[in-house]
């Protein structure tokens, strides 16, 4: 049995010790933010936070991690109030969102290093591939969310973290046709 600390919660998994993380967290905890992507650790979509750094749960084997502290997408803030997830949601950055969670952990590891990134800083840290192209945005939203961390600036519009699903979609009556 290997045992550790998934978003706040001890967990014990009766997996093979060399089941991937990525498997693990998917499969047996059902926490599928985290991504599929390459499965050799060179796209970045199942990055999660380990002992606060990044790293690819894809390479990563569950019997490695013994006492260790994970932090999936879903343990970073289920409010959607992380000031990464709000700048990215301010900047209407996703697009398809395959590597969003992946991009979002790597984001906020590097943040946790430094404060004050510089553009430059930014670039180096993110190695994650986006195939929608989103990173001249991407590395505006990380610097913004440095500076709403650092207390510096603020989002004037973050969206409400929790949406009433007969609130997001409802029924409009339909369109008459406009004659000329």
């Amino acid at each position: 049995m290997t045992r550790f600390t998934v978003n706040n919660q001890p967990v014990q998994y009766a997996l093979d010790p060399t089941t991937p993380l990525l498997f693990a967290l998917r499969d047996a905890s059902n926490l599928t933010g985290t991504k599929y992507g390459c499965g050799s650790g060179d796209c970045g979509a199942c990055t999660v936070d380990i002992d606060g750094r990044a790293v690819r749960s894809c390479t990563v084997q569950i019997g490695t991690l013994e006492g260790s502290f994970v932090t999936t997408i879903e343990g970073l803030s289920r409010d959607r109030n992380h000031p990464l997830q709000q700048a990215f949601l301010a900047a209407n950055l996703v697009q398809c969102g395959y590597c969003i969670p992946g991009v979002v952990m790597t984001a906020q590891a590097m943040l946790r290093t430094n404060r004050n990134p510089s553009e430059d800083d930014v670039r180096r840290s993110l190695t994650n591939l986006c195939r929608c192209g989103i990173y001249p945005r991407l590395v505006d939203a990380v610097l913004q969310a440095a500076a709403v961390a650092r207390g510096d600036e603020t989002l004037e519009a973050t969206p409400p973290p929790n949406i009433d699903p007969t609130e997001a979609a409802k029924e409009v009556p339909a369109l008459s046709p406009t004659r000329r």
